[in-house]
């Protein structure tokens, strides 16, 4: 017959026991970490929605009034828009080496919490 004593088997349970719970508790903070950063990235892109159509307020306000807004929302002096974003216009004429277009080239960028996107139009 085995020797088997129920007094050298008393501390098996509680060593199974921290093991399994490690194991839970290791595989928990992994798959939070992972969701953690997705949620992120899900808030990121509604962000990069709301910054590209502030740009793209910017582009219609100049051809809703067909002329080049001289001094108003500049890098310095962004303009506001009502739901906390902002844009503000880079504009630059034909004469700069870089814009190829008839008369200007208009760059619009759209900010919000953070997240920038921009639209570039030549007229």
């Amino acid at each position: 017959m085995s020797n088997t004593n129920p007094k050298n088997n008393k501390g098996i349970s509680l060593l199974l026991t921290v093991l399994v719970v490690s194991v839970l508790l290791a595989i928990g903070l992994g798959l939070s970490a992972i969701f953690l950063r997705e949620i992120k990235i899900i808030r990121e892109m509604g962000n990069s929605v709301v910054a590209f159509y502030a740009a793209d307020s910017g582009i219609e306000e100049i051809l809703m009034n067909r002329e080049i807004p001289v001094s108003s929302c500049v890098e310095n002096n962004p303009c506001p828009l009502d739901n906390g974003a902002k844009y503000f216009l880079e504009i630059t004429d034909n004469t700069d080496p870089n814009c190829d277009a008839d008369y200007y080239c208009i760059k619009s960028v759209g900010s919000y919490q953070g997240t920038k996107r921009a639209i570039e139009i030549k007229y």
